[in-house]
C-alpha cells in the first residue's frame, strides 16, 4: 500500500473501531449487578468450591432485581419443599413481552389450523424459547456452578453478537432440576473438603426418593420436581428447543454432544433428528473454535426410549443432553493418558475419529475446565437457535399440523379404555397422567360399535389426531425394541436403559388400539375438562364402606383409614352386598370421626353398608416394616420408600451395618430387601466374581451386615418373621444358611430352591429391562385381588428352581412365565427359554416366611399391575396365629 493511502485507510478504520465501542457502550448494562465472584466469595468453577442451592437462588434473585433482561419465575416445589424456579433471560423488550410470546408458543405448538397470515405474523414477531436444565443428577456440580456466569455474562453484556442473540432467543433456564439433591451434595462435600475423603461419593441417593433415577420419571411424573420441569414443556410455555446438562466418568471423552448414537425413537419426525443433528454440529464447531479439545458425538448415548428429561422431544420439542467429564465433584484430577479409555457405542479406541475429530490428551482436569466447556456449549446453542430463529419456530407449527393429519390418515386412530376395568383406580389414575400430559382425553357419549366390539357410554377414547400424537402412541402401544446392528446380521446396538413403558400394560390396563378410519368416533366424544374420578356422592349416614381387593387404592385407603384412628378389617370370605360380590382379602372401614379424609382420597365408589349387615372379617393389622436400604445410591429402595408414603405405609429404614446391633424381632414384623448387590449387604463392598473392590465412600457408610447381621437375621425368620425381597438381594437367601439358637445350638439349612439365571445366561437368554407374560396362582394371600395372567417388568433375574423340602421347610411356586409368547414388550432373546420357570416363590422355615420376587413389583414407580402382589406381601398373617 502506498503510503499516501494509508492514512486515510486507518482514520476510516479507527473511526469504524470507535462507532463499535460506542454501539458496544451503549448496549452494555451500566447497573449495579454484583459479579458472581464478587456475590460467592470466589470465582465459580475454583477448586473445591461449592455454592449450595439457596446461594444460588438468592444470586439470581440479585439479578433478576438489578437487571431487565432476566425474570425469574416459580415453577413448583421440590419433594423437601424447596422452591423451584426457571429464570428468563433475553432482552428487556421481550422479558416486558413474555406473556404474548408465551400465547405464540402454544399457539405454534398446539393450534393446527392458524389462519396463513396470523402464522406469518406470529413467526415474525415470536422468539425461541431455549430450555436449559442443569444438575438433574447432584453429583453432575459443573452446569449449576456454571449457571451465574453464563447468567451475568448475558445481563450484562455489550457484545454485539450476543445482543443479538438476546433479541431473537428466550433463554429459559431452570438452575437445578434437583435443589434437594444440590444441598446434599454441596453438604457433603464441604464435610469433608481438606480430608482424606475429599471427593468421596455422596452416601443415600441425591434426592428424596429417586437419586440418579430422577431422570426416569417423565413418563409416570411420580416426582414433584418432574412434574414441575414436565409443566414447562407440556403446559406452560412451550419452548421449541431443549437442553439437559449432565456429566459422566473423567476418564473418557471430554463432553458429548448431540447427534446420539442409534437406536432412535421410531415415532419421532425425523425433522426432529436433523435439527438435532444441526445443534450438534453447530456445537462441536464452535467448542473446537474455543479451544476445547476431546468433544465427541454419535456416542455411547442412544435415544429411543422416553422417561428421561427429553421426554419432550416426543412432544415435538427439539431436544438432547450434553455430557460433560466429571471431577471428584469440585476436587481436580490428574489423568494420565495412558488412564483415557472409551466404551460402548460409537468409539472403539481413544484415538482421532469422526466421532471425536480433536482428542483431549490428558493431564490435570478441573471444575473450571469443565466450566468453560459449559459456557461454550450454552452459548453455542444460544447462537444456533438466534441463526434459525424462523425457521425453529414454522417447524414447529409445521410439526404440529403433520402429527394432527397423522391422526387422521395412520394407524392407530384411536386407543378406546372400557371403563370396566380389573383395577378401575388404576384407569382413573391413568385418565388424570394423561391429562397431566397435555393430551385431550374424551369419553363416549353413547353406546357404539366399533372394530365389530361394543363400547359403552362413558368409555374412555383418545384421539391420536393430536399435537402430541408421538408421545400418546410411545405410551400407549406395545413396545418392540428397535433392534440395529454394529454390522449386517453381527452383533445386535444394545438399549442403554430399559425397553418397555407402555402405560396400558404396565398398569393391568385393558387399552384397545383402533386401526381403522372411525370418522362416527369423533362426533360422539366429550372432552373430560376437570380432574377424572368413577365416585358419586356418598350418603348422609353410613355404618361402614367396603373396599375392592382388586384395586391397588383400597391398599392405600386402608392404610390410611388405619393411620386415622378408624376400625379397619379384612374380608375373610366373598362377600355379596348392594348386588356386589367382593373377594376374600377386601377392606371395611367403618365409618368414624376421620372417615371423611378416606373418602376424600377415593376415585372409584366404595360400597356403603348399614349396621345390620353381617360380613366374613378379621382384624386388619398394619405390621412394623423394616426398609432395607444400603448407602450405596440405593434408588431401589428409595423408590419403594416413595411407594410406602404414597399407600400410607409406615416404615422404617434399616441400613445394612445396622443389622449387627439392632434387635430384629423386637422391633419388626416384615423386614423388606429391594433389588441391592448381596456383597453390599453382607460386606459394604463391590465384588465382581471373587474379587472384591474398594468403594471411594467415607469409611463409616461402608460397613455391610456381616455374619453377625445374618445371624440376627436368621433368628428374626426363626422366631416366625417375614422376609420380602426381589432382585439382586434375592442372592442372600440361596445357598447354606445358619440358625444359631445359642451358644451350643445351631442349625444348617438350606431353602429349597435355588437361582437358575447363569443356566439361562449361557442358554444366550438376555432381557434388557422388559415385560413379560406370567401366570400366578389362585386362591393364595399373596395374589389376592389379582387377575390369573399379568406382566412383570424384568431384567431377566433372578429365575428359580423349587426343590421338595425337608424338615420344617416348605414352599410354593406363585407365578411362573407363560408356555408361550412369554415377551409382552419389550426385547428379549431367546424368550421361550423361560417358559414355565418360576418367578415369585413363597419359601416356609419353621415358623418364619419369605416371600422372593424374581422381578421389581415397584420398578420406578411405574408397574402399578404389581403393587398388589408387594402389598400382599407386606400382609401376610403369620404361620403362628
Amino acid at each position: 500500500m502506498k503510503i499516501k493511502n494509508f492514512f486515510p485507510v486507518l482514520l476510516a478504520v479507527i473511526g469504524s473501531f470507535m462507532v463499535i465501542q460506542t454501539i458496544y457502550a451503549q448496549n452494555a448494562v451500566t447497573s449495579t449487578v454484583v459479579p458472581p465472584a464478587d456475590f460467592f466469595g470466589f470465582q465459580p468453577g475454583t477448586d473445591r468450591e461449592l455454592f449450595n442451592y439457596e446461594k444460588l437462588i438468592d444470586y439470581l434473585k440479585v439479578l433478576d432485581s438489578g437487571s431487565d433482561r432476566l425474570k425469574l419465575v416459580e415453577i413448583g416445589l421440590s419433594p423437601m419443599l424447596r422452591q423451584m424456579y426457571v429464570a428468563f433471560i433475553s432482552s428487556a423488550e421481550n422479558i416486558r413481552d413474555l406473556e404474548r410470546l408465551r400465547e405464540i408458543n402454544r399457539r405454534l405448538a398446539m393450534d393446527p389450523d392458524i389462519p396463513a397470515s396470523e402464522l406469518e405474523s406470529m413467526i415474525t414477531t415470536g422468539k425461541v424459547f431455549v430450555l436449559t436444565t442443569l444438575s438433574l443428577h447432584s453429583n453432575e456440580v459443573a452446569p449449576a456452578q456454571a449457571a451465574p456466569l453464563i447468567a451475568y455474562d448475558l445481563v450484562t453484556t455489550g457484545d454485539p453478537q450476543k445482543l443479538e442473540w438476546l433479541d431473537r432467543v428466550v433463554w429459559m433456564m431452570v438452575p437445578t432440576h434437583n435443589p434437594d439433591g444440590m444441598d446434599m451434595m454441596v453438604e457433603h462435600y464441604m464435610k469433608y473438603r481438606g480430608t482424606k475423603y475429599e471427593g468421596s461419593t455422596m452416601p443415600g441417593v441425591y434426592h428424596k426418593y429417586a437419586g440418579h433415577d430422577n431422570n426416569r420419571d417423565f413418563i409416570t411424573l411420580s416426582l414433584s420436581d418432574t412434574r414441575a420441569v414436565s409443566s414447562i414443556y407440556s403446559h406452560d410455555w412451550f419452548p421449541q428447543v431443549m437442553v439437559d446438562k449432565h456429566q459422566m466418568g473423567p476418564t473418557g471423552v471430554r463432553y458429548f454432544v448431540p447427534p446420539p448414537h442409534d437406536p432412535i425413537a421410531e415415532n419421532i419426525d425425523a425433522g426432529i433428528w436433523n435439527w438435532v443433528g444441526v445443534f450438534g454440529s453447530n456445537m462441536i464447531n464452535d467448542m473446537t473454535a474455543d479451544g476445547l479439545k476431546g468433544i465427541a458425538q454419535r456416542f455411547m448415548f442412544d435415544d429411543y426410549w422416553p422417561g428421561s428429561t427429553e421426554t419432550c422431544k416426543w412432544k415435538n420439542v427439539i431436544s438432547f443432553l450434553t455430557e460433560g467429564a466429571g471431577v471428584q465433584i469440585a476436587s481436580p484430577v490428574y489423568i494420565e493418558p495412558g488412564e483415557l479409555r472409551v466404551y460402548g457405542k460409537g468409539l472403539s479406541e481413544y484415538k482421532k475419529s469422526i466421532n471425536m475429530p480433536e482428542v483431549w490428551p490428558g493431564g490435570w482436569w478441573r471444575l473450571s475446565d469443565l466450566v468453560s466447556y459449559e459456557i461454550s456449549s450454552t452459548f453455542s446453542i444460544l447462537k444456533t437457535a438466534s441463526c434459525y430463529d424462523k425457521s425453529i419456530l414454522k417447524f414447529r407449527n409445521e410439526l404440529c399440523c403433520s402429527e394432527v393429519e397423522k391422526g387422521k390418515t395412520q394407524a392407530p386412530y384411536f386407543y378406546i379404555i372400557p371403563l370396566q376395568q380389573h383395577d378401575q383406580g388404576e384407569l382413573v389414575r391413568l385418565v388424570n397422567l394423561l391429562r397431566e400430559h397435555n393430551i385431550s382425553v374424551c369419553q363416549l357419549t353413547r353406546d357404539m360399535e366399533v372394530q365389530n366390539s361394543l363400547y359403552n357410554k362413558g368409555d374412555v377414547v383418545i384421539s391420536l389426531s393430536q399435537a402430541f400424537r408421538p408421545f400418546i402412541k410411545e405410551i400407549m402401544e406395545r413396545q418392540d425394541y428397535p433392534v440395529r446392528h454394529y454390522s449386517p446380521d453381527g452383533e445386535i446396538i444394545k438399549p442403554y436403559d430399559i425397553t418397555s413403558w407402555s402405560l396400558p400394560l404396565q398398569r393391568g390396563i385393558n387399552a384397545v388400539e383402533v386401526n381403522y378410519p372411525q370418522e362416527v368416533l369423533y362426533e360422539a366424544l366429550e372432552p373430560i375438562s376437570a380432574d377424572f374420578n368413577l365416585k358419586g356422592s356418598s350418603p348422609a349416614s353410613f355404618d361402614k364402606i367396603i373396599l375392592s381387593v382388586e384395586q391397588n387404592e383400597s391398599y392405600a385407603l386402608a392404610f390410611l383409614a388405619y393411620s386415622l384412628g378408624l376400625k379397619v378389617e379384612r374380608l375373610t370370605a366373598s362377600a355379596v352386598t348392594e348386588g356386589s360380590v367382593y373377594s376374600p382379602g377386601g377392606f371395611v372401614i367403618h365409618a368414624g370421626n376421620n372417615v371423611s379424609q378416606v373418602l376424600k382420597e377415593c376415585s372409584t365408589d366404595p360400597i356403603y353398608i348399614s349396621e345390620t349387615t353381617t360380613l366374613p372379617v378379621e382384624p386388619f393389622h398394619v405390621p412394623r416394616i423394616g426398609l432395607v436400604e444400603s448407602w450405596f445410591h440405593d434408588a431401589d429402595a428409595g423408590w419403594t420408600r416413595l411407594i410406602f408414603d404414597q399407600y400410607h405405609i409406615p416404615f422404617q429404614v434399616i441400613r445394612p451395618g445396622d443389622f449387627g446391633t439392632a434387635d430384629l424381632a423386637k422391633d419388626y414384623d416384615v423386614i423388606v430387601f429391594p433389588g441391592e448387590d448381596k456383597s453390599i449387604l453382607m460386606s459394604g463392598k463391590y465384588k465382581m466374581g471373587d474379587e472384591y473392590f474398594p468403594t471411594s465412600y467415607p469409611p463409616e457408610f461402608t460397613k455391610g451386615m456381616g455374619d453377625q447381621g445374618m445371624e440376627k437375621l436368621m433368628t428374626f425368620l426363626d422366631n416366625g418373621g417375614i422376609l420380602v425381597s426381589w432382585g439382586e438381594s434375592t442372592e442372600l437367601f440361596a445357598g447354606p444358611l445358619i440358625i444359631k439358637r445359642n451358644d451350643t445350638q445351631k442349625e444348617d439349612f438350606k431353602l429349597p430352591f435355588r437361582d437358575i439365571s447363569s443356566t439361562l445366561k449361557d442358554q444366550k437368554v438376555y432381557c434388557p429391562g422388559s415385560l413379560l407374560k406370567v401366570n400366578l396362582i389362585k386362591d393364595h394371600p399373596l395374589t389376592a385381588g389379582m387377575p390369573s395372567q399379568i406382566g412383570v417388568f424384568t431384567r431377566g433375574t433372578p429365575v428359580f428352581a423349587t426343590q421338595i423340602p425337608i424338615f420344617d421347610m416348605d414352599r410354593r411356586v406363585i407365578a411362573t412365565y407363560a408356555e408361550k409368547d412369554v415377551l409382552m414388550s419389550g426385547y428379549c432373546e431367546n424368550e421361550e427359554k423361560l417358559a414355565n420357570q418360576a418367578v415369585m416363590i413363597w419359601l416356609k422355615k419353621g415358623k418364619g416366611q419369605l416371600v422372593l420376587f424374581g422381578f421389581n413389583p415397584q420398578f420406578r414407580a411405574s408397574t402399578q399391575g404389581t403393587y398388589k402382589l408387594l402389598f400382599n406381601a407386606l400382609l401376610l398373617n403369620p404361620l403362628d396365629k
